[in-house]
């Protein structure tokens, strides 16, 4: 096992000669997994308002809470992902197959389901917790598979790579739509199909010990050991690993616990994507049809930056890309403050692509150094669910000040508030020189 990513815990640590100029396999295929699976996933998140509001006559309140329940119980399950893999030595392929398997069967329950409202909550259930259990295994397994001098470009390659899946799963699904008069069943069994593949992809080429050397380094002749002498008392057996702590321990660490402040502080000051869009919509009066390509562009942005920016926080160091992120994601909401046109929407989607590129796997590469490698996924787990907890308070938050005050009042609440979280940020985030 690499030994330095229990070691040195700056955001920048140096970079030796040679090191990390290739991303390593696991990575890559941890990456082809990712993208089939969004291409799964992201076919029905496509079609799925358009299937339950239009088709089964669901109304919009129903789908919100269906989909806002699901979400929050999708962060605090990674919980219990991060313990599971960590348990018994390491068994990180293992959940996160589960969780993948899980996804992909949770389209045969949405094509099982029919019209009935309980059959279609199990399937939106059954496909949350799946990637609610998977996400903390699987950047674990980025971490132990990549050095860790590497770990914002390995980041910025897996990300680019899972959003290209996003990118296509709404256009083959819309192709199947359109090929097929409209045919939902036919885009829940090409998403099956579709997760399954992902879910072999993950057990032919990643390895169940994404950390082992071959993996990261050319394995060295190791000499062989003096013999003992007949009358030397025989060695002691190694002691056994100790379990993985549980989330309070793993908080006890205080370069990790800063982050995880940080990253709660700026979550609960981010709005959510949905109400960004519905702005722009609002204020260019788009066509309905046209919503979905929103996503789109931010989404491409995202694609392009994604391992530039994990490559700069690997040399200049995470701490800051990932509050610059943040500061990019403050100018898109100043931004839809100003007269809406298409300039301002252009804009608005390619600060919140520089903002998800500088501040999603960048995230984790900071975090990571600071958790010992048998802690790896319960950590990231922790620090994961937080975030995610603290963005469904922001926008919830949002919700209610845009129903009390209006859109324009609760948008410069928010911006307001994220120039406080990113200002405290700041001072919290430990800096290159923290161990």
């Amino acid at each position: 096992m690499y030994l330095a990513t229990t070691g040195r815990r700056s955001d920048a640590p140096s970079r030796p000669d040679g090191a990390g100029r290739r991303v390593p396999g696991t990575v890559v295929a941890l990456g082809a997994v990712s993208l089939v699976t969004d291409i799964s996933s992201e076919m029905v998140t496509a079609v799925l308002p358009l299937y339950l509001v239009l088709g089964l006559g669901l109304s919009p309140l129903q789908f919100g809470f269906f989909d806002g329940l699901f979400n929050g119980a999708t962060a605090l399950v990674r919980l219990l992902g991060g313990r599971l893999a960590d348990r018994g030595g390491g068994r990180h392929r293992t959940v996160a197959g589960a969780g993948y398997l899980l996804s992909a069967l949770s389209r045969l329950g949405l094509l099982l389901a029919g019209g009935a409202a309980g059959g279609i909550a199990a399937a939106m259930a059954a496909d949350r917790l799946g990637k609610g259990v998977r996400t903390a295994p699987r950047d674990a397994m980025i971490t132990l598979s990549a050095p860790p001098e590497a770990l914002g470009r390995a980041f910025g390659v897996h990300r680019a790579m899972d959003t290209t899946g996003a990118l296509l799963g709404p256009l083959v699904a819309f192709l199947v739509l359109w090929a097929t008069a409209d045919a939902y069943d036919a885009v829940f069994v090409l998403s099956f199909a579709t997760g399954l593949l992902g879910v072999v992809v993950l057990g032919l080429f990643v390895p169940a010990d994404p950390g082992a050397p071959s993996t990261l380094v050319r394995p060295t002749r190791v000499p062989k050991p003096a013999p003992v002498p007949r009358s030397a008392p025989a060695p002691k057996p190694a002691p056994a690993a100790k379990p993985a702590r549980t989330a309070p321990r793993v908080l006890a660490d205080p370069a990790f616990r800063r982050v995880v402040v940080a990253a709660a502080l700026l979550g609960a000051a981010t709005i959510g994507d949905s109400f960004l869009y519905l702005l722009l919509q609002r204020g260019l009066d788009l066509p309905a049809a046209l919503f979905p390509l929103l996503p789109l562009g931010s989404a491409a942005c995202y694609l392009l930056l994604a391992v530039p920016a994990g490559r700069l926080a690997d040399r200049s160091g995470r701490r800051i890309p990932f509050l610059l992120g943040h500061g990019a994601l403050l100018a898109a909401y100043l931004t839809l403050l100003a007269p809406a046109g298409p300039t301002v929407a252009v804009l608005v989607l390619v600060l919140l692509g520089v903002f998800y590129a500088a501040t999603d796997g960048v995230l984790m590469a900071l975090a990571a150094p600071a958790l010992p490698v048998r802690e790896r996924a319960s950590g990231l787990a922790v620090l994961q669910t937080g975030q995610a907890l603290a963005r469904l308070v922001g926008a919830a938050g949002f919700g209610a000040a845009w129903t009390w005050w209006g859109p324009r009042p609760a948008l410069a609440a928010a911006a307001l508030a994220l120039a406080v979280a990113l200002t405290a940020a700041w001072r919290i985030l430990p800096g290159r020189k923290a161990r």
